[in-house]
């Protein structure tokens, strides 16, 4: 699979994570959709960048380290401020109503 399949599959569990107000550890995301959490970030990266690119609450934020509670070294905590705020945005965005990217959309923005 591409980086932006990849990046579609894992939206659809971010989705539904956010709206069931859940985040997820690495671990976690691994669980459901069979990407080794190492490596994950470049996966997320895509679905961040997205995001970005598009004005969106960064969904990627729901998505945190055990140990920390709080998202890896790859999360673009300048785009972000305050993280509580953030996080309340993303878990507050009707994300399964916006639906989810297909993979072209993915690699415009990339």
């Amino acid at each position: 699979m591409t980086k932006a399949e990849r990046a579609c599959q894992i939206w659809s569990v971010l989705a539904w994570a956010a709206r069931n107000r859940q985040t997820l550890t690495y671990g976690h995301l691994e669980s459901l959709t069979g990407i080794p959490a190492i490596g994950m970030g470049k996966y997320l990266d895509v679905i961040q960048q997205y995001c970005l690119a598009l004005k969106l609450p960064p969904l990627t934020i729901i998505v945190v380290q055990s140990q920390t509670g709080v998202p890896g070294p790859g999360f673009t905590w300048d785009t972000v401020g305050d993280y509580g705020k953030a996080l309340k945005k993303v878990l507050d965005k009707d994300w399964l109503a916006y639906g989810n990217p297909q993979p072209e959309k993915f690699n415009a923005h990339a």
